[in-house]
C-alpha cells in the first residue's frame, strides 16, 4: 500500500529544491558585478521512484515519483576558455610592458625634434662652419663653445634620464616579486580553506572564483600551470580540491620542466637578485670595474620552498613569460654572473649612447688638437695647438664636458690649419666636415702646417667602433631601431589585447552574470515554488476528506 501522505514529502521538496534555486538565483544577482565571480546553477535530479525493489514492493503501475533534490550548486566555468585567456594575458603582460618601456625611451630621445640630440649636432656643426667664415670673430668662437655645450648637455641629459628610467624597471621588478610572492601566499591560504571545506561534502564556489583570479593575475606575470589535487573524505564528485601551481622554465639543453610555487598550503617565496647576490631594487649600486653601470644586472631568480631553494636566469623562462621577463628584459640582465656582458634593452641603449659619446669625443679632440687657436696677429707663437676641445676624461654620454680652458676663453677653438694665420678658418671647416665623414678607422681628415712650412697629416684614433657611419647617422639608426621596435611592441601589444578581449568575451557570455538570464529564472523558480504549494494545499484538502469526512455515514 502507497503512504499516505507521500505526495505531501514530493511537494516539499519540490519546495525545498525550488527555494534554493530561488536563493542561489539571489546569489547570482548580488554579485554580477563582482570581479572574477561565475555564475552560479542548480543541478536538479528525480529522486528515487517508489516503490523500490524487494519481494514485499507492492504492486504499481510503474515507479511513482516522489519528487525533486539540489544534487549540487556548480558554477558555470570552461576550463579551455580559462587556459587560452590566461595564455593571452600571459602574452599581453609581456608586450604591454615592453611598449611602456619603449615608449618612455621615445619620450627621452625625442626624435625628431627641435631640441633633441641630433638638432644639437646639427646646431654645433653649423656654428663651426660660422667660425670657418670668420674665424677672428670672437661672438663666433663663443657661440661655438656654447652650442657644444648645448650638445654634452644633451648626451647628458638623455643618459640621466634613461638611468633613471632604468632604475624604474629595477624598482618595478622588485614590486612585481613582492605581489607575486603575495599572490602565491593566498593561493595557498585559499586552498586550506578548501581542504578543510570540501572533506564534510561541500562545494566552495566561491573560494574557486576567488582562487581562479588569484591564478589569472599571476599568468600575468609568468606562465604557470594547474594540477588538481583531490581533498578527500567525503568530496563531493564536482569538488576542484586543492591547486598545486607550476612555473614552467625551460633548461639549457632546451627542455621543458616545471618548477611547484604552491603545493596545497605551502607555498614558495621568490627573490629577483642581481650580479652581487643582492635584490634587484632600482637603487643605484655600481661595480667598482664597471663605474659607468648605474644598477647592476637582473641574473636570476630565486625559488624557495621549505629546505629548497632553485634558481633561474633570464634564459629559463619561456617564450612569452610574462610581465615579469619584459621587465628584466628592459632593466637588463646577465646571463654569467658578472658584469662583463650585459643585455637588455635599456643597458644597451646607454652603451650604444656611451660608445658614440667617446667615438665624437676622441675624433673630434684628435682633430681639433692637431689645428691652431687663434693667436695674436704679429707673433705667430700665441697660435698654439695640442688643445682638447672637450674634455679627455668625458668619454661617455653621461660624463663628456667641454674643456674648462674654451668656456673661459674662446679663442683657443682651434680653427686655423697654419701657425700663425688670423684669418684662417680651413681647420674650422674641417672639423665642421666631420659631421658627413665616415668614421673609420685611422681615416685621414687633412693636412696641419706650423709656422716652419713643415706639414703633417692628421687621422682619426683607432677603434671608434662606428663602422663606417657618421656620427649622426650612427644615432639616427639607433632612433630608427627604437621607433621598429616600439611599434613592433604596440602592434603585438594590440593585437594581444584584441584576441584576449575575444577570449574574454568568450568566458563572459559563460560565466558572467546575465540580469535578464537571472531574472527569467527567478521568475521561472518563483512559479515552480508557488506551484507546489498550491500541490500541498491540494492534497491536504484531500487528506481533509479522507480524515475528517469517511466513516460518517448516517451521521
Amino acid at each position: 500500500m502507497r503512504s499516505t501522505f507521500m505526495g505531501l514529502e514530493a511537494s516539499k521538496r519540490g519546495l525545498f529544491t525550488q527555494q534554493t534555486a530561488l536563493y542561489t538565483t539571489g546569489h547570482n544577482i548580488a554579485n554580477a558585478n563582482t570581479e572574477g565571480y561565475s555564475r552560479q546553477r542548480i543541478i536538479m535530479s528525480p529522486t528515487l521512484g517508489y516503490p523500490g525493489a524487494g519481494l514485499n514492493a507492492p504492486m504499481t503501475p510503474g515507479h511513482i515519483g516522489t519528487g525533486v533534490k539540489a544534487e549540487s550548486v556548480q558554477r558555470v566555468r570552461d576550463e579551455f576558455i580559462d587556459r587560452q585567456y590566461r595564455q593571452e594575458t600571459n602574452k599581453l603582460g609581456y608586450w604591454e610592458t615592453k611598449a611602456s618601456a619603449i615608449s618612455q625611451m621615445e619620450d627621452v630621445m625625442s626624435e625628431p625634434s627641435e631640441y633633441g640630440l641630433d638638432e644639437a649636432f646639427r646646431l654645433f656643426w653649423s656654428a663651426l662652419q660660422d667660425v670657418s667664415a670668420n674665424p677672428d670673430d670672437t661672438a663666433a668662437r663663443k657661440v661655438v663653445v656654447q652650442r657644444a655645450i648645448h650638445l654634452a648637455d644633451s648626451f647628458n641629459y638623455i643618459d640621466t634620464q634613461l638611468k633613471q628610467i632604468q632604475g624604474n624597471l629595477g624598482n618595478e621588478i622588485n614590486v612585481s616579486v613582492e605581489q607575486i610572492n603575495s599572490i602565491l601566499e593566498q593561493i595557498a591560504n585559499i586552498n586550506k580553506e578548501i581542504q578543510a571545506v570540501e572533506p564534510n561534502g561541500y562545494v566552495p564556489n566561491d573560494l574557486y572564483d576567488k582562487r581562479d583570479l588569484l591564478v589569472d593575475q599571476l599568468n600575468e606575470y609568468f606562465p604557470v600551470s594547474i594540477e588538481r589535487v583531490p581533498s578527500g573524505g567525503n568530496a563531493s564528485k564536482v569538488a576542484e580540491g586543492s591547486y598545486t601551481i607550476k612555473l614552467n622554465v625551460k633548461d639549457n639543453s632546451g627542455s621543458y620542466s616545471e618548477i611547484v610555487l604552491v603545493d596545497g598550503g605551502n607555498y614558495a617565496t621568490l627573490r629577483a637578485l642581481d650580479t652581487s647576490g643582492k635584490l634587484v631594487d632600482g637603487d643605484e649600486d655600481t661595480d667598482p670595474a664597471n663605474p659607468q653601470l648605474a644598477y647592476l644586472p637582473f641574473h636570476q631568480l630565486e625559488i624557495s620552498m621549505g629546505n629548497k631553494t632553485q634558481t633561474i636566469g633570464q634564459e629559463n623562462f619561456q617564450e612569452f613569460k610574462g610581465k615579469l621577463l619584459s621587465l628584466i628584459d628592459s632593466f637588463g640582465y646577465s646571463t654569467d654572473g658578472t658584469n662583463n656582458t650585459i643585455k637588455g634593452y635599456f643597458p644597451e641603449m646607454l652603451q650604444s649612447l656611451d660608445k658614440l659619446a667617446n667615438a665624437f669625443v676622441q675624433a673630434f679632440n684628435k682633430v681639433h688638437e692637431a689645428g691652431y687657436t687663434l693667436g695674436k696677429s704679429d707673433d705667430p707663437d700665441t697660435s698654439v695647438n695640442g688643445i682638447s676641445f672637450f674634455d679627455p676624461a668625458g668619454l661617455t654620454a653621461g660624463t663628456i664636458k667641454v674643456n674648462d680652458a674654451l668656456v673661459k676663453d674662446p679663442n683657443l677653438v682651434a680653427a686655423s690649419s697654419v701657425q700663425g694665420e688670423e684669418g684662417n678658418g680651413k681647420w674650422a671647416l674641417i672639423l665642421a666636415n666631420l659631421q658627413s665623414m665616415p668614421i673609420n678607422n685611422k681615416e685621414s681628415i687633412g693636412k696641419i702646417k706650423d709656422k716652419d712650412g713643415n706639414e703633417t697629416t692628421v687621422e682619426l684614433p683607432d677603434n671608434l667602433g662606428l663602422d663606417g657611419a657618421t656620427f649622426q647617422s650612427y644615432y639616427q639608426g639607433l632612433i630608427g631601431q627604437l621607433g621598429v621596435d616600439g611599434q613592433k611592441a604596440n602592434l603585438l601589444k594590440t593585437n594581444t589585447e584584441t584576441i584576449r578581449l575575444t577570449v574574454e568575451n568568450n568566458r563572459a557570455s559563460m560565466s558572467s552574470v546575465s540580469l535578464d538570464e537571472e531574472m527569467t529564472d527567478m521568475i521561472r523558480f518563483q512559479q515552480a515554488y508557488s506551484a507546489n504549494a498550491r500541490m500541498i494545499t491540494v492534497i491536504d484538502e484531500l487528506l481533509d476528506k479522507v480524515i475528517n469526512g469517511m466513516g460518517r455515514a448516517g451521521l
